[in-house]
């Protein structure tokens, strides 16, 4: 039997292209809602917008029949049933908090186990979609990649955490012998990212001052990555992705021929690649050979940058 997930999310408007991206990348497709069913497994800690995940266990048409399913449960964990009702999932409204109260007793009752609401090894999650009532075991999100918005090293033009969370994930989201690479990677916020979520990833940057930064940060969060100083011109190895957010020369020095150069020897050494930019760049990365896969527009207020997947 195929087992299936339902993914929630909490995210805002301006962040709604940014998760659809991670969407396709993560399960091949995407939704403009706040729920998605796949059958493929994904940490809902890697993703910024993911609020928790479900793994079917108990499907049925209504609240009565997924109860009696509920007796076939034999938990060896002391247990929490959740409603995850709590907000509009799609189009199926939020069910009041003493209805969710009832909807958890109703299930959790008919479920053979040790009940413990204050400190559970198990969450069993129970949801109502449309029509359709599900439950299973549930795995909320961590938010403690949160505390990576505070390093010690930082600087106003770095990518803040989520959308640098979620460039990691659209880049590398099924990372299993996958070798990455950041060759422009500044004070790490990429690397700190994709370390924290068990991606190795090696870092590199022309500045030696920024790439002492990366490597204190990386040591701030107890995470262990390799971090080299050097130009991206003398990478010598095969990667299977690049991630890059390009530098920009209205903060930097960098001129429109240097960051083509990036983007061509970018397709020297990686099979794929994952761009952040401020200004469009759809010329320069078909003069380097790169062909667009994907791509959004990521929103924070009035400012915006591209993130372009290209292979």
């Amino acid at each position: 039997m195929t087992t299936s997930f339902i993914y929630t999310y909490i995210r805002h408007r301006d962040e709604q292209e940014l998760c659809r991206m991670e969407m396709r990348a993560f399960f091949g497709k995407d939704v403009e809602d706040n729920v998605i069913q796949s059958e493929i497994a994904v940490n809902p800690s890697r993703s910024p917008f993911m609020k928790a995940r479900l793994e079917v266990w108990l499907h049925a048409d209504n609240l009565e029949s997924l109860a009696q399913q509920a007796t076939q449960l034999e938990v060896a964990k002391s247990f929490k049933t959740v409603c995850l009702n709590e907000m509009d999932l799609a189009d199926t409204p939020k069910i009041i908090h003493a209805q969710r109260r009832d909807i958890e007793r109703t299930v959790g009752l008919n479920i053979s186990g040790e009940p413990e609401l204050d400190y559970p090894e198990l969450l069993i999650g129970i949801v109502q979609l449309d029509d359709q009532w599900y439950a299973g075991e549930l795995i909320e999100s961590s938010s403690d990649w949160h505390a990576h918005q505070q390093k010690p090293h930082m600087y106003s033009t770095a990518l803040g955490t989520r959308l640098a969370r979620a460039a990691v994930n659209i880049a590398v989201p099924h990372p299993e012998g996958i070798r990455v690479i950041d060759p422009c990677c500044g004070i790490g916020t990429v690397l700190v990212e994709a370390l924290s979520m068990g991606i190795p990833i090696e870092g590199r940057d022309i500045n030696p001052l920024v790439v002492n930064g990366s490597r204190k940060n990386i040591a701030y969060f107890e995470l262990q990555g390799s971090v080299e100083v050097g130009p991206i011109a003398e990478v010598d190895e095969l990667y299977d992705v690049a991630i890059i957010d390009m530098p920009y020369n209205l903060f930097t020095h960098i001129t429109a021929e240097g960051q083509l150069d990036i983007l061509k020897e970018a397709r020297r050494f990686a099979k794929s690649c994952l761009i952040v930019t401020i200004e469009n760049m759809d010329d320069m990365l078909e003069v380097a050979g790169w062909v667009i896969a994907d791509r959004c527009l990521a929103r924070k207020g009035t400012f915006s940058r591209e993130v372009v997947l290209c292979t």
